[in-house]
């Protein structure tokens, strides 16, 4: 005889199978580094120095100075921003747009190798 469920638990289960899927991300699309990309890590200069993709400039998104130091990059690079987990990114790069300048939201730093091809140095 097969064991039958309840309709409560079968949409419990469906519930949960929907939450576990959703969790899952897809993978990173592929971003083109040219000789005009610049990549930045927007974290602290303790976690750059603990892990950063290779050749990444660091400025600090918690820095007072933030805004400044971004007005005074140049205009005629593209810009490839990450963090740790891509919501500082998702934070940063408004502030990029607002400077006039071209700017990619790569996320965190493993969507960000993925997606670059970069490796994570120290």
């Amino acid at each position: 005889m097969a064991a039958t469920l309840s309709p409560v638990r079968s949409w419990a289960l469906a519930l949960t199978a929907a939450v576990a899927l959703a969790g899952c991300s897809a993978p990173a699309e592929s971003i083109e580094l040219t000789e005009d990309s610049v990549v930045v890590d927007v974290r602290t200069p303790a976690e750059y120095a603990g892990g950063h993709l290779d050749g990444a400039v660091n400025l600090d998104l918690q820095s007072a100075t933030f805004a400044a130091d971004v007005a005074a990059l140049d205009e005629d690079a593209e810009y490839v921003v990450y963090c740790q987990s891509g919501n500082r990114s998702g934070q940063a790069t408004p502030v990029f747009e607002d400077a006039g300048l071209t700017v990619v939201d790569a996320g965190g730093i493993a969507d960000a190798a993925e997606s670059t091809g970069l490796d994570v140095v120290k």
